[in-house]
């Protein structure tokens, strides 16, 4: 599939928003339980300019997917880790451009100073974990009984990837 991988802008915040309750609905990819309105992703927008970066996966017009580069932690000494977030449509997923992105966004990473990449994932979502893996992210453990989804405790895997060598 051929995609242009851009940064994002706020003329995309509609059909990242759309992308975003996709995943909160179909329960793959996060703990949120309650989609999210305009104002929210606006606000959400913001935080994610200078080195935490939002990038979209277009096609012809239309958005397949997105991903960001979020704040870890707020101590200065994580200031090189960031956590990630990957969203793809539901009739693109499993279709390549999670990797796209992926790879993108890693460039992203290592152009603003971040030298490893944290994210956490659901250890139920296979089409996830495959992508994270293939492209050199490892498990680093899972946290038991994290949250709680439809009633049930979910278990949380975390995964990293080392973008730079240590000095």
């Amino acid at each position: 599939m051929l995609a242009v991988i851009r940064e994002g802008n706020l003329n995309d915040i509609d059909t990242i928003l759309n992308i975003y309750n996709q995943g909160i609905e179909d329960k793959i990819a996060t703990l949120e339980t309650e989609t999210k309105d305009l104002q929210y992703m606006k606000e959400w927008f913001e935080q994610h300019r200078g080195r935490y970066k939002v990038i979209v996966a277009e096609q012809n017009g239309q958005i397949l997917g997105w991903s960001s580069l979020n704040q870890y932690n707020n101590r200065g000494t994580y200031a090189g880790v960031a956590d990630l977030s990957v969203y793809i449509a539901r009739e693109y997923r499993g279709k390549g451009i999670g990797s796209l992105l992926l790879a993108a966004i890693e460039n992203q990473a290592i152009e603003n100073d971040f030298h490893k990449i944290v994210l956490f994932t659901f250890p139920f979502n296979q089409l996830g974990q495959g992508l994270y893996r293939k492209k050199g992210y490892r498990e680093v453990g899972t946290f038991k009984n994290q949250g709680i989804l439809d009633g049930k405790y979910v278990n949380v895997m975390a995964m990293e990837k080392l973008l730079v060598q240590a000095k």
